[in-house]
């Protein structure tokens, strides 16, 4: 054979095999790129909509589900309420009170003035914390808390205080869960910044707002009559307003029937 024309194949093949090898190289590099920008998206796109957060927990977070039941109340419970009378038709998981004597509260409520009555008239009070005050129902809200965690919108674990025209609180009524246990072991919860990737993506959270307020709780997962079944729940509050909410475990988005924060 013509060396010339060997000479040409050997170019010919080379010159392929360099075109292949830089293809494969520039596949690669292309991939990378794009991994690397993947990771960074979520920061991006919060960015690019001007959404604005709190420094959030980086390390892992384990926690597991809840397991509790709606208390009773009896009369035996009822005979520890001092001034007040109680509408209660045994079994109840609801208590009635109606305060003897209205307890006048300031002009601009702080919820600090309202401690020194629920802890010492108030079945279990130190396990309640303060959540929002209705003007429009005249009502002032408070929910259980388990190991200084809310137990968020729970109807079965919460005080309703009621307010007439004179801002005196003169009746409540109440819920308690008890028997609270921990259920299955602990795992790692989703990250805060990934809940806040479900809510963006979903379009829950809008474009230049503010979360003001990151928090982990506590939210029902399954309610039979006797029992109910928690979650681990990230709460977001936004322009110090909304509430968003995340299942922790299960990343999905949280709906409650709420009229507030």
């Amino acid at each position: 054979m013509d060396w010339s024309k060997i000479k040409t194949i050997f170019i010919l093949t080379f010159l392929i095999l360099d075109v292949y090898l830089l293809f494969q190289f520039m596949k690669i590099r292309d991939a990378n790129k794009y991994e690397i920008i993947a990771e960074a998206s979520i920061e991006e796109k919060l960015d690019a909509d001007e959404i604005s957060y709190k420094e959030l927990p980086k390390a892992p977070i384990k926690d597991q589900y809840l397991s509790a039941e709606p208390k009773m109340f009896t009369k035996d419970d009822i005979t520890k309420l001092k001034g007040q009378t109680v509408n209660l038709k045994e079994p109840s998981a609801t208590l009635q009170v109606k305060l003897d004597k209205p307890l006048q509260l300031n002009a601009k409520f702080e919820a600090a003035e309202l401690t020194p009555f629920i802890k010492d008239h108030v079945l279990f009070g130190d396990e309640y914390h303060f959540w929002r005050k209705n003007d429009k129902k005249n009502t002032i809200i408070y929910f259980q808390h388990y190991e200084n965690m809310t137990l968020y919108e729970n109807l079965s674990g919460m005080i309703i205080f009621q307010l007439d025209d004179k801002n005196q609180i003169i009746s409540y009524e109440q819920t308690y869960l008890e028997d609270i246990e921990k259920m299955i072991e602990r795992k790692e919860l989703l990250p805060p910044l990934k809940a806040l990737e479900t809510l963006h993506q979903k379009g829950a959270l809008k474009p230049k707002s503010k979360i003001t307020k990151v928090e982990l709780g506590y939210s029902t997962l399954i309610q039979l009559a006797a029992s109910q079944a928690l979650a681990p729940t990230w709460r977001f509050v936004v322009d110090d307003k909304e509430s968003l909410y995340v299942n922790a475990l299960e990343g999905q988005i949280i709906q409650f029937n709420s009229d507030g924060n």
